[in-house]
C-alpha cells in the first residue's frame, strides 16, 4: 500500500461561509438592498434640501420673495442650482456607501455635449412646433414683443444657465439615483418571485411610471397647474425615461429639458407649467377651452402637447441607438464578501 495515498491534498479549498440571516437582509445580490438604500437617501435629501434653503436666505443669496409671482434670472439660477448640487452631494454619498461609481446614476457615458446638444436642437423645434399649432388654431394669441435691441440677446443668455440648472436639477433628481435604484429594486423582486429573464427591464419601466406620475403630482404645486397639465407631465417623463434607456445616460433629456422650457419662458412668453418669469421676448395670451389652449398652465396644459410627446417618442426610437446597457443594470458592484 502506498504511504502516501491516504495524504491530505494540500490544495483543499475550506467549504464557503454561508451569509448570515442579517447579511441577507441588508444585502442582495446588487450590493444593499434597494429599499435601505432609498431610506439613507431619503434621510438625506430631508436633511440637506431645507440645510440649504435656509442657507440660501440667511445669507440672503436668495432675497425674500424673489422666487414668488415671475422670478428673474439670478435668483432661479441660485435656487435650482443649490437644488442639484443637493442632489449631486446626495448620489455623491450614496455612491460612496454602495460602491458604485456615481456615473451610473445618469451622468457618465460616452458622446455627452453632443446628446445634449442633440437634445437641445429637438427641445426647441418641437416646443415651437407646439407654439405654432396653438397659434394656427386660434388658441394662442401673440400680443406682442416685450424685449428689443441689446436685450433681446442679453435675456435669452441670461436665461440659459437658469433653466439648465432647472432641467439638471430635475432630470438628475427624479431620474437619476432615484430612477436606478427603483429599478434594481424591481428587478430584484421580479426575479426572485418570477424568475423571469426581462426582470431589468420590467424593473426599470416600473420604475419608471412611479417616478413619471411621481414627478406630475410634483408639479401640482405649481400655481395655474392643471389635471391634464400633471398628466401631460407625466407622460413627458416617460418620454425622458426612454431616451435614458436607450443611451444610459440623461444628456439628451436634458439638453431638451433645458431648451423646452427656455423657448416656452424666454422666447414665446407663455406659462410654464402654470409658472411665469420676468423678461421674456414675446407677450402671448390663450384663447377659449383650457382643455386646448391649456389656460394658465400654458401649452403642456394643452391636449396638443400629446402628440408632440408622441413625435418625440419616434425621434428618440429612430435617433437615439440603443446601448444594449439600460441604466438600471448594476455596475461594478463587489462580491457579497467584500461589502460586509
Amino acid at each position: 500500500m502506498n504511504e502516501f495515498a491516504a495524504a491530505p491534498s494540500l490544495n483543499t479549498q475550506p467549504a464557503p461561509v454561508p451569509p448570515s440571516t442579517t447579511h441577507r437582509i441588508f444585502f442582495g445580490q446588487d450590493g444593499l438592498r434597494a429599499g435601505w438604500s432609498l431610506l439613507i437617501a431619503v434621510a438625506l435629501f430631508s436633511i440637506l434640501f431645507p440645510a440649504a434653503n435656509t442657507l440660501a436666505h440667511k445669507t440672503h443669496l436668495i432675497p425674500p420673495h424673489a422666487l414668488e409671482g415671475s422670478p428673474s434670472p439670478i435668483p432661479v439660477l441660485i435656487s435650482e442650482g443649490l437644488a442639484f448640487l443637493v442632489t449631486v452631494l446626495v448620489s455623491w454619498i450614496m455612491s460612496k456607501i454602495e460602491r458604485r461609481p456615481i456615473s451610473v446614476y445618469g451622468l457618465g457615458g460616452r458622446h455627452k455635449l453632443s446628446r445634449f446638444l442633440l437634445g437641445a436642437v429637438w427641445g426647441v423645434l418641437f416646443l415651437s412646433l407646439l407654439v405654432l399649432l396653438l397659434v394656427k388654431t386660434r388658441l394662442l394669441v401673440i400680443d406682442g414683443r416685450l424685449l428689443f435691441g441689446s436685450d433681446v440677446l442679453l435675456y435669452a443668455l441670461a436665461w440659459i444657465p437658469g433653466f439648465l440648472a432647472i432641467s439638471l436639477f430635475e432630470e438628475y433628481f427624479f431620474r437619476g439615483y432615484l430612477q436606478y435604484t427603483l429599478s434594481r429594486g424591481f428587478a430584484g423582486l421580479y426575479r426572485s418571485i418570477f424568475k423571469t429573464n426581462n426582470s431589468r427591464a420590467l424593473g426599470f419601466w416600473s420604475a419608471a411610471v412611479l417616478v413619471s406620475f411621481g414627478f406630475g403630482a410634483v408639479h401640482g404645486s405649481n400655481p395655474g397647474e392643471s389635471p391634464i397639465g400633471l398628466i401631460c407631465a407625466a407622460f413627458a417623463s416617460l418620454v425622458f425615461c426612454l431616451s435614458l434607456w436607450r443611451t444610459g445616460s440623461l444628456w439628451w433629456a436634458i439638453g431638451l429639458h433645458t431648451t423646452w422650457d427656455w423657448a416656452q419662458s424666454f422666447l414665446y412668453g407663455v406659462a410654464d407649467s402654470g409658472a411665469t418669469f420676468r423678461f421674456h421676448l414675446l407677450a402671448t395670451h390663450p384663447v377659449g377651452r383650457p382643455l386646448l389652449s391649456g389656460g394658465a398652465t400654458g401649452p403642456e396644459g394643452s391636449l396638443f402637447v400629446l402628440p408632440i410627446l408622441f413625435l418625440l417618442t419616434l425621434v428618440i426610437v429612430f435617433t437615439l441607438p440603443s446601448t444594449g446597457q439600460p441604466s438600471n443594470e448594476p455596475d461594478e458592484v463587489l462580491p457579497l464578501e467584500a461589502q460586509v
